[in-house]
């Protein structure tokens, strides 16, 4: 719907520090948005995985949802999962963070099953990669000369056909459950398998 920054602001008070309905502020209008079941089950088993990848290669890390990316009169965007792996440090015990002068996510994941999420949404923030799940797909883009590329691998896991892994962890998780897809990957990992 058509709205103005303050509308938009408006909006995101009187929801409070709730996280429904997402919002989503760009160029003069208001998104909203409630995600379904299947939405939240994928976010959070890809963001398990995610973190299984990074402590199985030792990485330190920080991660975030629900978060709100806010920059004053131009865009308003909640991901479901940010990570910081290179920046963490940056965002140490931080309470908030600026995102005019903060770092960004290294690393943002976003869930799409009704056409809500556009890549070109987290340019202003200038994240390096965006994994953005749509249509039972995973599309990984990284930033690349202030326009979003899409790539076969990602920066931070390039040995791993992350697709395909995904792919075969959601199947799992579907017939059976999360926590039997995330031990599947652990072994799978602890084997060498991947």
């Amino acid at each position: 719907m058509p709205a103005t920054w303050d509308e938009y602001e408006s909006l995101s008070a009187q929801r409070g520090d709730g996280s429904l309905p997402r919002l989503k502020y760009r160029n003069g209008e208001v998104l909203l948005m409630s995600p379904l079941p299947h939405h939240g089950k994928d976010a959070s088993l890809i963001a398990d995985i995610i973190k299984t990848l990074l402590d199985h290669a030792n990485s330190e890390y920080d991660s975030f949802t629900p978060i709100t990316m806010k920059l004053p009169e131009e865009s308003g965007i909640e991901p479901d999962y940010c990570f910081y792996i290179d920046n963490w440090e940056a965002v140490l015990g931080k309470k908030r963070i600026d995102w005019r002068s903060d770092p960004p996510p290294d690393l943002v994941l976003e869930i799409d099953v009704t056409s809500y999420s556009d890549i070109n949404d987290y340019l202003p923030y200038q994240v390096p990669e965006v994994w953005l799940y749509k249509r039972n797909q995973l599309r990984i883009y990284q930033l690349q000369e202030n326009a979003y590329q899409l790539k076969a691998q990602s920066r931070y896991f390039p040995a791993i056909d992350l697709p395909t892994l995904i792919e075969s962890c959601l199947q799992l998780a579907y017939d059976r459950n999360t926590s039997a897809a995330i031990r599947d990957l652990r072994q799978r990992l602890r084997d060498g398998l991947l």
